[in-house]
């Protein structure tokens, strides 16, 4: 198994975070600093209020991409405290491209809180998954029912063990992009565009 550092972070996901942190660190403590009375529910609830943003902060801590592991099997992308397990069978395709990402509109997920991860959208690659800190470091897999987007810090190297493990898959986007693929794919038989 080998392991790829994360891309580090460029300097719009430095500013967002430091701004994002000290925002709900300020809003806990100016919701803690209203609680009205020292005890009962009132307070209880309070604390509870006051409790939200630090969740929040600490939650984001928490699902950080802080490297890749690769073997034949699974792409593994290592958190703070725990793995997020992405298995390679069905891999298709693989390519870096750093503008692949613009663009892009969050489903649901952190977009931009210590990282980007979750699931988006954009008219290029449809509904995707994303585990990156630098949209500009971009390697995408399609893989035959859905797309997955990460950021190493060496996209290349990357993009080459995949390949050099992984030799059936291609390289490069399909001719047509991906949703015109997704969209063959999943038309019923003799309805292809």
């Amino acid at each position: 198994m080998r392991r790829f550092p994360v891309a580090p972070w460029p300097l719009s996901l430095q500013i967002v975070s430091g701004l994002g942190s000290l925002m709900l660190c300020g809003v806990a403590y100016a919701a803690w600093r209203a609680i009205p009375v020292p005890t009962g529910f009132t307070h209880t609830f309070g604390l509870g209020v006051a409790a939200v943003p630090l969740v929040v902060l600490v939650g984001a801590l928490l699902f950080i991409v802080s490297g890749y592991r690769v073997d034949a099997n699974a792409l593994l992308i290592d958190r703070l405290l725990t793995t997020t397990h992405l298995p390679l069978a069905g891999l298709e395709r693989v390519w870096a491209e750093p503008s692949v990402c613009r663009g892009s509109l969050r489903i649901f997920g952190n977009g931009g809180l210590f990282c980007f991860c979750g699931w988006f959208y954009n008219p290029r690659l449809g509904r995707y998954r994303l585990f990156a800190t630098d949209w500009r470091k971009a390697v995408v897999l399609q893989f035959t029912d859905h797309v997955a987007v990460v950021s190493p810090a060496s996209p290349q190297a990357f993009v080459d063990h995949l390949h050099r493990i992984l030799p059936g898959v291609a390289l490069g986007p399909e001719e047509g992009g991906t949703v015109a693929w997704f969209r063959r794919r999943s038309a019923p038989e003799g309805q292809g565009l």
